[in-house]
C-alpha cells in the first residue's frame, strides 16, 4: 500500500495508507458515529463534497453490494477508516470497499487515528481537509477557501422517475421533490403501496401539483439549505395546497419557506444513534441523522410549532404547521441504515392525506 496523508486546514497532518482510488481530494471533513451501514453511508447523497471519517474502527467486513446502495453512486470526496477489511465474508458480498471506491474514483485513507481526527473536529468544528501523497504540496489558501457549491443540483435526479404500483392499484400517489433523495425513503413509501413520482429539483411547484398528488415529500440532500433559493420559493407555493412531509434537508427547506431561520452547526449530527425527544409525549427515539445545518427552533414564526428536539443539544429535530397540513423531521425516519424507531411517521403522513387527491386543480 502507498502512503497517504490527511492535511487539515489548521495544519494538522495524519499519516496513513491509501485504499480506493489513487487520487488526491479536497473536501469538508466530517465524522459519522454509525457502527454499521457503511454501504448506505458511502452512497448517501447528503455527503456530497465531504470527506467522511468513520469512528467505528473496522469497516468493510461484509463487503459491498449494489442492493444496499442509497443512490446511483458515491458523491463524497473521500473516505477515512481506522482499518479496512480486505477479506469480507457475506453471501451478498459483490466486492470489497477498496474495489468499489476504485470503481467510483473515490480515494480513501486507513491506518490513521480516527478518534483523534474526530476529537479535532469536535473541538474546532467541521474542517476542510486534503487527501494527498505529498503534504508539502498542499495549497493552504485554496484548502481554506474550499466551499461546497451546487450540491443539490449535482445529486438530484435528472428526469422524472416513477416507482411502485400503477396509480389505479396504489393506495396513494406521492410526489417526491428530489434534493438528493435516499432510496430508503422511496422504499418505505412503496412498501406502503404508494405510487411515487420523483421530480428533479429544477422543476417548479406546478409540475408537482399537476399530477394531483395525495401528498408531497421534500427529500433529504446535501449542503446549506439557504442556498436553495429556487426550492424554497417553490415550497412556499406548495404550502397549504397538499400535505407536505420534509426529511432532513427537506425539513430545513420547509422551515425556511415558512419563515424560519437556519444555522450552521459546529460539527453536525451524523450517525445512527442520535436521541430525539418528542415534546408532546416526552418519548425519546433513537434516530439516524446526517446534517451540518439546523433550523433555529427558538425563533419560529407564528403558526410553526417545534415538535421534537435533540436530547443531547436541544437543537430542532421536528416542525409542525397544522394549519397547512405540513410537518418535518431533521432525522431520517426510513433509517437506512439505522434504528427503525420512527418509521411510523410515514404512516402519519399518509393518514394526513386522507387517501384523496388533495392538490388544488
Amino acid at each position: 500500500m502507498e502512503r497517504a496523508y490527511i492535511v487539515m486546514e489548521n495544519g494538522r497532518v495524519f499519516e496513513g495508507w491509501r485504499f480506493g482510488a489513487p487520487a488526491d481530494a479536497v473536501g469538508e471533513m466530517v465524522f459519522t458515529t454509525a457502527t454499521g451501514g457503511y454501504i448506505e453511508t458511502l452512497t448517501d447523497p447528503s455527503y456530497f463534497g465531504q470527506i467522511v471519517v468513520q469512528t467505528f474502527p473496522l469497516i468493510g467486513n461484509y463487503g459491498m453490494n449494489r442492493e444496499d446502495w442509497e443512490s446511483r453512486g458515491a458523491f463524497l470526496r473521500g473516505y477515512v477508516a481506522r482499518e479496512i477489511c480486505d477479506t469480507p465474508s457475506n453471501f451478498r458480498c459483490e466486492c470489497t470497499v477498496d474495489e468499489q471506491l476504485k470503481a467510483w474514483g473515490v480515494p480513501g485513507v486507513c491506518g490513521v487515528d480516527t478518534r483523534e481526527i474526530t476529537r479535532a473536529i469536535r473541538e474546532e468544528g467541521a474542517l476542510n481537509a486534503a487527501i494527498t501523497s505529498d503534504p508539502d504540496a498542499v495549497d493552504f489558501a485554496a484548502l481554506r477557501a474550499y466551499r461546497i457549491v451546487d450540491a443539490v443540483k449535482s445529486v438530484s435526479c435528472g428526469e422524472i422517475e416513477t416507482y411502485g404500483p400503477e396509480v389505479e392499484n396504489a393506495s396513494h400517489l406521492i410526489a417526491l421533490y428530489d434534493f438528493g433523495a435516499k432510496r430508503g425513503i422511496i422504499k418505505e413509501l412503496v412498501k406502503r403501496n404508494c405510487r411515487v413520482v420523483s421530480f428533479p429539483c429544477t422543476m417548479d411547484a406546478q409540475a408537482l401539483l399537476d399530477i394531483h398528488p395525495d401528498g408531497i415529500v421534500l427529500s433529504n440532500g446535501p449542503g446549506d439549505p439557504a442556498e436553495n433559493v429556487f426550492a424554497i420559493e417553490q415550497v412556499k407555493r406548495l404550502l397549504g395546497r397538499t400535505p407536505l412531509l420534509g426529511v432532513c434537508l427537506g425539513h430545513q427547506i420547509l422551515g425556511l419557506a415558512a419563515g424560519a431561520e437556519r444555522v450552521k452547526m459546529k460539527f453536525g449530527h451524523r450517525g445512527a444513534n442520535q436521541p430525539v425527544r418528542h415534546l408532546a409525549s416526552g418519548r425519546v427515539y433513537i434516530t439516524s441523522q446526517n446534517h451540518g445545518y439546523a433550523v433555529v427552533g427558538d425563533a419560529l414564526p407564528q403558526g410553526v410549532r417545534l415538535s421534537m428536539v435533540n436530547a443531547n443539544d436541544g437543537s430542532c429535530e421536528g416542525l409542525e404547521i397544522p394549519a397547512l397540513r405540513a410537518f418535518s423531521t431533521q432525522f431520517h425516519p426510513e433509517a437506512h441504515g439505522g434504528p427503525c424507531d420512527t418509521g411510523f411517521l410515514f404512516d402519519e403522513f399518509l393518514a394526513m392525506t386522507g387517501g384523496e387527491r388533495n392538490a388544488a386543480r
